[in-house]
């Protein structure tokens, strides 16, 4: 049997880690993992490249550690961040030698992708979708041909045991992007998720070596975060390992046996606050979401937290996720998505933006209306001022497009209640609804020469300017290859004038969803922005500043609550966007207008087109496509330099604002 081989074989007991006592702990034990584990050891055996995809803490790191150092091959690290260059992964020539003997073998000194190619190394790539894509394409032909051309160096072969391993978080979008197909299609996916609690109480008590009970109640508060409605994604395992730390330090600080409650608060907020992420829209903070978790787990009148083996807890004994079925109880994919947020009480109105104005235009739906317009109507409304959540849910998982419609109109009902109801969930519908929408772009940052910058020194056109022999080079002489952002202020046009019903209200806000998103998580070229929104029919007006944060759900929701009449003057919501983008600091102002283009009033659109670098369209068509506006809209973007998207459905919001944005 090959090392590999044994590799597979399932992980002993875990024994308690030397930390406790203040000498320096062991490797960290690997819990359960028997399938990933062998799925793993065969693909390496075999000769396949891997990524393992999961949320932190899921034990990625700790899993290929373990199968390396049984296996007894060599791993090199490399942490991916957006600074990896492919000089910095290949390797490069040292500037000293060559600007004294030239380009040589000797002058040239490996990165860890050569270091594991020479000595059959396992190279590790932590956090692969951070890496930039000019980055990532260096490890196509390796994939492929087992082999990388280096240039005035030459071909390096691999040796017969390298393999790559990448891990990833896909539920982190701060600062990533998806991973190119190209690179996709060459490796095995082997996904990790959160283990059973019995699994984490081991994993905890293992690293820790703090008692039970301290590690029961730290592993029990970590995994609510994962399931509370209001949170985005969790805490990983490592929040209860610094919960059961923290608390068992604090409780022998103040000298309580067992820790009182109001000890393990303090400890919880120290532990977790930082590491969980509020659902978007959401305004309440993490210390506000681990109260309601500990009331829920260690209600205030109680002296002590219940046993979780009482409460129904599943069993920490050997191996519970090594059951063969599939059928892992604490087994999860990943965060538990947010579906609900705050909202406002019944019978009150969402503020009127900024100013605190009520919406204009404030034409109503009555029951009738809404019952003709949707089939589903008197299953989410059964009753006057009334809304089933949880039948709405139903319907946006039956019929998405209807259902999102549905809630558009509800945010016009007659009905003050309803409509009050309707309009303080809108947001964080059509925000998640929202996050299907432009994946962030890698093409707003390239590695560019730059004279006197700062990175790597590109030898070349260092030697192109300057001479040996000449005197010392000055700074002007020198050549980098640094990291160049090209930066994008974006202004959201949106159309409500009459033809704006039930369906392009919806198309409407989800696209809004998405360009807020996309701007304010750094996926729409130069960093984090905030975009302008502007909507118009026969005036204009502004819903959110560029530059100036407004909170997502809130603009989202007073989107969905406007309607228009009368007139469309397409020319004036051009002049204003332009105005607005007039003052943003960037490289390219760009406009994307969500319209048909058919403007009824005003100038002619084209004649407004100044200080605006790129105007991109989408079409709303939720009917039939209609022949004028899509003429009309077509040759709008074709004057403005952009292009014309047509969205008819709400899946295709996002694959029309990821070929606008990326």
């Amino acid at each position: 049997m090959t090392a590999l081989s044994q590799a597979a074989q399932p992980a002993q007991a875990a024994q308690p880690s030397q930390a406790a006592s203040g000498s320096r702990p062991g490797p960290v034990p690997v819990v359960g993992l028997r399938r990933e584990r062998e799925v793993l050891t065969a693909a390496l055996e075999t000769g396949r490249h891997v990524v393992l995809e999961g949320p932190p803490g899921t034990g990625k790191s700790t899993l290929l550690h373990a199968i390396a150092r049984e296996s007894g091959r060599r791993m090199v690290f490399v942490e991916g961040n957006a600074e990896l260059t492919p000089a910095r992964l290949v390797g490069a020539f040292d500037p000293a030698q060559v600007l004294t003997d030239g380009y040589s073998t000797a002058a040239f000194v490996d990165g860890p992708l050569l270091t594991a190619l020479r000595e059959d190394g396992l190279l590790y790539l932590e956090e692969m979708n951070r890496i930039p894509e000019e980055t990532l394409n260096v490890l196509i032909t390796v994939l492929t041909e087992g082999e990388i051309a280096v240039p005035r160096l030459g071909a390096v072969p691999a040796g017969p045991g390298f393999r790559l391993i990448a891990a990833m978080n896909p539920f982190d979008a701060v600062g990533t992007a998806r991973v190119s197909q190209a690179i996709a299609d060459r490796m095995c996916r082997v996904v990790l998720g959160y283990q059973p609690e019995g699994a984490e109480r081991r994993i905890t008590a293992a690293v820790t070596g703090r008692p039970d009970p301290a590690v029961a109640l730290a592993v029990t508060l970590t995994r609510r975060t994962r399931e509370h409605r209001d949170v985005r994604m969790g805490s990983s395992v490592r929040g209860a390992i610094d919960l059961a730390h923290v608390l068992t330090g604090l409780s022998g600080l103040r000298g309580e046996d067992p820790p009182a409650r109001p000890t393990a608060r303090d400890a919880a907020y120290a532990a977790l606050s930082g590491r969980i992420r509020i659902a978007d829209g959401v305004d309440r903070p993490p210390e506000s979401v681990l109260d309601e978790i500990l009331d829920d787990v260690w209600p205030p009148d109680a002296e002590a937290p219940p046993d979780p083996a009482e409460a129904g807890d599943d069993d920490p004994g050997d191996e519970p996720d090594d059951a063969q079925d599939g059928t892992d109880p604490g087994k999860a994919d990943g965060p538990a998505p947010a579906d609900g947020a705050p909202g406002l009480p019944p019978g009150s109105e969402p503020p009127g933006g900024r100013s605190g104005r009520p919406p204009r235009n404030p034409r109503t739906l009555g029951r009738d209306q809404l019952a003709a317009r949707h089939e589903s109507f008197e299953q989410i409304s059964p009753e006057l001022g009334d809304l089933d959540e949880g039948a709405l849910d139903d319907a946006m998982a039956q019929d998405p497009e209807a259902a999102a419609a549905l809630l558009a109109d509800l945010a016009v009902a007659t009905d003050a209640q309803l409509r009050a109801r309707a309009r303080a969930i809108a947001g964080r519908v059509f925000l998640r609804l929202g996050r299907v929408g432009p994946a962030t772009s890698r093409g707003t940052r390239r590695l560019g020469p730059r004279r006197g910058g700062q990175g790597d020194l590109d030898l070349d056109r260092t030697l192109d300017r300057w001479q040996p022999g000449t005197g010392a080079p000055r700074p002007e002489d020198l050549v980098t290859r640094d990291w160049t952002a090209h930066r994008r202020a974006i202004c959201l046009v949106v159309d409500v004038s009459g033809s704006m019903q039930g369906d392009a209200v919806a198309l409407a806000a989800v696209a809004a969803a998405g360009v807020v998103l996309a701007c304010t998580q750094g996926g729409a070229g130069g960093g984090a922005q905030d975009p302008g929104v502007l909507v118009f029919g026969s005036g204009v007006r502004t819903l959110a500043t560029h530059g100036v944060p407004r909170p997502a759900e809130e603009l989202v929701a007073e989107l969905v609550a406007l309607r228009g009449h009368g007139t469309t003057d397409l020319a004036a919501a051009l002049r204003a966007a332009s105005t607005q983008l007039g003052a943003a600091v960037a490289e390219e102002r760009t406009v994307v207008l969500l319209s048909d283009c058919l403007h009824t009033a005003g100038d002619a659109p084209v004649s407004a087109l100044a200080g605006i670098d790129r105007l991109h369209v989408l079409l709303p068509e939720p009917g039939d496509p209609d022949p004028d506006a899509r003429r009309a809209s077509g040759a709008l973007a074709a004057r403005g330099g952009g292009l014309c998207v047509p969205v008819a459905r709400l899946g295709d919001v996002g694959a029309a604002l990821t070929r606008v944005l990326a």
